[in-house]
């Protein structure tokens, strides 16, 4: 799972810097952004200790921000500070005992989240919800209709290809059982997201 989210990512951010006219790597690029929000969450719910957990994200975000300016968006937040957002509302959600208050927390999230310039806004932290909490059979359907919501809102008919591993989270156990037999050391997981940033952003430099 890990190798391959990294490869979809790269094939995605290689795409943008110097084939932004080739629609088949950010096609391909969509199969990361799912594969991190799995990886997010299985990592929340199954580490030691979440405030260690979340100030590693908070640090691969701070070291991935300049490189990501410089090399896909000069105005916007990398696709970690997305992430970190969405497990501080899961922390802040698993402290809440109000149905009300939770509902009013992640709208307020959101509504933050659309304002500034997160990566994905709002629909990050909506697909990272459904992961935490949709049983594995609602996965697909929740999914399919956020994606069908921001193609109305925002035409994002390219997100529709983000389905594809979502149906295999929730519909190949056994497939993804084999996928997730190969492991990468944690150090390259960690530094992937940064050190490929700023390589992108080197390159930018220099062209």
């Amino acid at each position: 799972m890990q190798l391959l989210a990294m490869l979809t990512m790269l094939i995605d951010h290689v795409g943008f810097v110097f084939f932004s006219g080739q629609e088949i790597w950010r096609i391909i690029g969509r199969i990361a952004f799912p594969l991190y929000v799995y990886g997010l969450v299985q990592g929340y719910i199954h580490t030691s200790s979440r405030p260690r957990y979340m100030f590693r994200l908070g640090m691969i975000a701070l070291l991935s921000q300049i490189p990501y300016q410089l090399a896909i968006n000069p105005y916007g937040l990398n696709v970690v500070v997305s992430l970190l957002a969405g497990a501080v509302v899961l922390h802040i959600l698993d402290r809440s005992d109000s149905l009300l208050l939770s509902i009013g927390i992640v709208a307020a999230a959101s509504i933050v989240m659309e304002m500034f310039p997160f990566d994905y806004g709002a629909y990050g932290l909506l697909l990272i919800l459904i992961f935490r909490y949709s049983p594995a059979y609602l996965l697909v359907p929740w999914h399919l209709m956020l994606n069908m919501l921001y193609l109305f809102l925002n035409s994002w008919e390219l997100q529709l290809w983000s389905l594809l591993p979502t149906i295999l989270i929730a519909y190949g156990p056994l497939v993804w059982k084999r996928i997730e037999s190969f492991r990468v050391p944690s150090w390259i997981w960690r530094s992937f997201y940064p050190l490929h940033m700023l390589l992108l952003a080197t390159i930018q430099l220099w062209k």
